[in-house]
């Protein structure tokens, strides 16, 4: 089972097989997993990088995505690739003389999951690889807000449908929500106040759902315990109450998610086969 994820922006980790020079690693950017270690293994003449061409063949066995757009992403992937000179990872010991490439790069990478800005963004660790897979160190934890994901994943173009709008706004997507009426479906869920026209909003992560809010009131709702930070991490629908990472929101809002049921279920299904495989 390959999970589909849309709006993709991924920072991944190579490991060459070659016996040649097997143990070598590589990070690099990209919106299309697949695409991208087929280019690495055919060489640099096929869109490949320079320093993978001619030494694969190369296994891509980890991927950190959920970035908010190819800005964000390209940054992770610098400080990731150059720890020693990246100003936010000064506190990440340099690599030790017994330690592997490998091991070295996962290490820097659950460093950089709890420094900001990168543990306040939503995103999920991808193993891609079983064999490859590592246990996060006890003291490096990711924050809870960021899980740990296992399959193959691939990127999925967001729907959209005549009008301009997403596959997600449609009108039958709103029949599927009788609990809302017309009237409290125009209003914040937050500040009460009628949305109007060009209101910037957001809607509830949830299907069943789908309460709208005005954004900045939202953001607010969710940072109550947070003062001093201007950028929420999740919090829970002031309605339903279900527990959804701003994020993803804020992705719901740019198309993704049209078929939020479809993938809850077999995100359940993937982690379901990767947990049975583990245990034999």
């Amino acid at each position: 089972m390959v999970l589909e994820v849309e709006n993709f922006h991924g920072v991944y980790l190579l490991y060459c097989t070659n016996p040649k020079y097997k143990g070598r690693t590589y990070i690099g950017y990209t919106v299309d997993p697949r695409r991208r270690v087929s280019q690495h293994n055919k060489g640099s003449k096929f869109g490949g990088a320079r320093r993978t061409s001619g030494k694969g063949p190369w296994d891509m066995v980890l991927i950190v995505y959920g970035f908010p757009s190819d800005i964000a992403a390209l940054r992770f992937e610098w400080a990731w690739q150059h720890p020693n000179i990246s100003r936010r990872l000064k506190h990440v010991p340099n690599k030790r003389s017994s330690e592997k490439a490998y091991d070295h790069r996962l290490r820097v990478m659950a460093s950089m999951l709890r420094t900001t800005p990168w543990c306040r963004l939503p995103l999920t660790v991808q193993w891609l690889k079983q064999e490859y897979r590592r246990d996060f160190p006890v003291d490096l934890q990711p924050p809870p807000h960021i899980p740990i994901g296992y399959g193959q994943i691939k990127s999925k173009k967001v729907k959209k449908v005549r009008g301009g709008g997403n596959e997600g706004s449609s009108q039958d997507s709103e029949d599927e929500l009788p609990s809302i009426s017309s009237s409290q479906s125009s209003r914040c869920e937050v500040c009460i106040k009628k949305i109007k026209s060009g209101d910037a909003t957001v809607e509830c992560l949830y299907p069943h759902c789908g309460v709208k809010s005005h954004m900045v009131c939202l953001a607010e709702y969710f940072l109550q315990k947070e003062p001093l930070q201007v950028l929420p991490v999740e919090g829970a629908c002031p309605r339903c109450k279900g527990m959804s990472r701003w994020g993803d929101i804020i992705r719901k809002k740019q198309g993704c998610y049209a078929d939020l049921m479809k993938e809850m279920i077999e995100n359940e299904d993937l982690a379901s086969h990767w947990a049975e495989e583990l245990h034999v």
